[in-house]
């Protein structure tokens, strides 16, 4: 294995997690009394943090150019809410291949992290729900540092604080955001083309790969550069 570490995002690349965000986005939506969205319509909304998504969702439901400040900051509260209740008893589940992959990177000596744009405070419960948490020894959520993803600091951050430089990192991720910012910090990336891309393909993107699943991302990162 040529790297030391590897950084995976966290929805739509290890978790699908649409079930319980579609959930609580909508319950959210229902109680400021909105219709509310398809799971498919939200899963676009995905990529750039929990704040984002409900000014998407809000302002996809509102015929203003944008969510006025108030509802705006009832929907961050009541989507926190129920996201945290949902949690209690989750939905999400793992993608194919992720727990194969992680055991390949596990067994080659890499140190694992997780980087996203989620809120920290989400992160534990969820990847304990579907069995992962054991494999990580760094987790960098979206408000973990003063910027996010497609921003490099949370990337840098995380090589930081597992002790390696950039060049013996890889990212694993599903959409520009991870590219974006694999790239800014001068870290290999690999795409995988089941996530959240906010709707676009993922075809296009800056990557030194796009591999099937996380267990095909060990297999490219096993063999020599360039091959």
């Amino acid at each position: 294995m040529r790297y030391r570490a590897v950084l995976f995002d966290l929805d739509g690349t290890l978790v699908d997690s649409i079930p319980d965000i579609a959930q609580a986005v909508n319950h959210m939506l229902e109680e400021m009394g909105h219709p509310t969205l398809s799971p498919q319509k939200i899963s676009t909304f995905l990529g750039k943090g929990m704040d984002h998504l409900i000014w998407l969702a809000l302002n996809e439901l509102t015929d203003a150019p944008a969510p006025a400040p108030e509802d705006y900051q009832k929907g961050r509260e009541l989507f926190a809410k129920h996201y945290d209740l949902q949690l209690q008893q989750p939905s999400s589940t793992l993608f194919d291949g992720v727990k194969e992959g992680l055991d390949a990177f596990q067994a080659a000596g890499c140190q694992l992290a997780i980087v996203t744009n989620k809120p920290i405070e989400f992160v534990p419960a969820l990847i304990q729900h579907v069995g992962i948490d054991h494999y990580f020894t760094c987790l960098v959520g979206g408000n973990t540092c003063e910027e996010k993803k497609p921003h490099p600091m949370p990337f840098l951050y995380a090589c930081e604080k597992l002790g390696v430089t950039p060049a013996e990192a890889l990212v694993i991720g599903d959409s520009s955001n991870d590219s974006i910012a694999a790239r800014e910090a001068g870290i290999d990336v690999l795409i995988v083309p089941y996530g959240y891309n906010e709707g676009e393909s993922v075809q296009n993107l800056d990557c030194d790969g796009i591999v099937s699943n996380i267990s095909e991302a060990a297999q490219w990162a096993a063999q020599p550069k360039g091959h």
